[in-house]
């Protein structure tokens, strides 16, 4: 018994927070590309906040469940159903076995986190059950879910089991559990964000009509965007003068500027190092935010100061760290 893929959608994928500890080997982070959806998704339904999760991207599945389980959906809104009738969004919800989940329409954003209680069963690849498509390593098999997979579920935590236990006797199908995460902790999601940044390590190598380009147009996020980066489109950014590097490490948000000009964030699936000049760094907090912006819309960049991200930084993890406490408090 599990969970089993009747369609595939666009393209769900197994991931966690990541694969960390092997990049001098040359092997890449991947993860969730929205870590804050998939570390609620995750607590809300009593699981350790880096369990392995589906990442939906787009167009989402459709799911049967062979058992019953406790799930939580957070991130992007990709008009999630069970039975044909619409799923509450960032709260645990009860479904019955044999029921089954779909998706419809893009409402918002671009990628939903899809967690159940006691996690899927997926084998550890160095320390992390993400997929990684393009060396096909973790995951499900290492790659994509496809129609006819069935997905195991993992042991759940003591009040998730109590909660599904009591459900069973009383409902009869979906069910929401009355409590969720309140729209006041959601990162600054939005169409047409802005971006916050540090400064790159080479940011004053770019011209000064460059710098006050990037800090003041809007830049569209093109077709050709994936896990391991997004392709923007806006005005051309040049380099005040030739510059010779060699590589270096890169980080999720990284912005390279290629020769041609425009600007590639890196993300989740990035490469280990780039020999680009980089212009800024994307603030962790808004990692997030710009996981869900999707093909054809645009952002804008807005620099803040290192103390800045430092608080932000600090100020999400309090956040995340109540909302760990009162669920904990909840079921003492």
């Amino acid at each position: 018994m599990g969970i089993k893929v009747l369609r595939a959608g666009l393209q769900t994928t197994v991931q966690d927070l990541g694969r960390y500890g092997f990049q001098q080997h040359g092997v890449i982070v991947s993860g969730a590309m929205d870590t804050f959806a998939l570390r609620m998704a995750n607590l809300l339904v009593g699981n350790n906040e880096g369990e392995a999760a589906l990442e939906i991207t787009l167009m989402g599945p459709r799911l049967e469940f062979e058992q019953d389980v406790l799930i939580a959906i957070c991130g992007a809104d990709l008009s999630a159903k069970v039975d044909g009738v619409p799923a509450r969004q960032w709260c645990p919800v009860y479904i019955k076995k044999g029921s089954v989940l779909s998706f419809g329409g893009c409402v918002f954003g671009c990628r939903a986190y899809l967690a159940v209680a006691g996690g899927f069963a997926v084998k550890e690849v160095l320390n992390s059950r993400s997929t990684y498509l393009r060396a096909g390593i973790g995951g499900y098999l290492g790659r994509a879910l496809q129609e006819g997979d069935v997905l195991t579920v993992g042991s759940p935590a003591e009040w998730s089991d109590r909660e599904m236990r009591k459900l069973a006797e009383q409902s009869a199908g979906m069910t929401a559990l009355g409590w969720g995460l309140s729209v006041d902790l959601f990162p600054s999601y939005g169409t047409n964000p802005t971006i916050r940044v540090l400064r790159g390590a080479q940011f004053n190598h770019f011209a000064q009509e460059s710098r006050d380009a990037f800090l003041a147009s809007p830049f569209k996020v093109l077709p050709q965007s994936d896990r391991m980066g997004y392709r923007l489109k806006g005005p051309k950014l040049e380099l005040s003068e030739p510059l010779e590097m060699i590589s270096e490490a890169v980080a999720s948000g990284t912005v390279q500027v290629p020769p041609e000009g425009q600007p590639i964030v890196l993300l989740a699936d990035r490469q280990t190092a780039g020999g680009y000049p980089k212009i800024a760094q994307i603030i962790s907090v808004d990692l997030p935010v710009i996981a869900q912006a999707k093909p054809g819309e645009s952002l804008r960049f807005q620099v803040v100061s290192l103390e800045e991200a430092e608080a932000l930084y600090v100020a999400r993890e309090m956040q995340i760290e109540q909302v760990r406490q009162a669920i904990a408090l909840r079921y003492r």
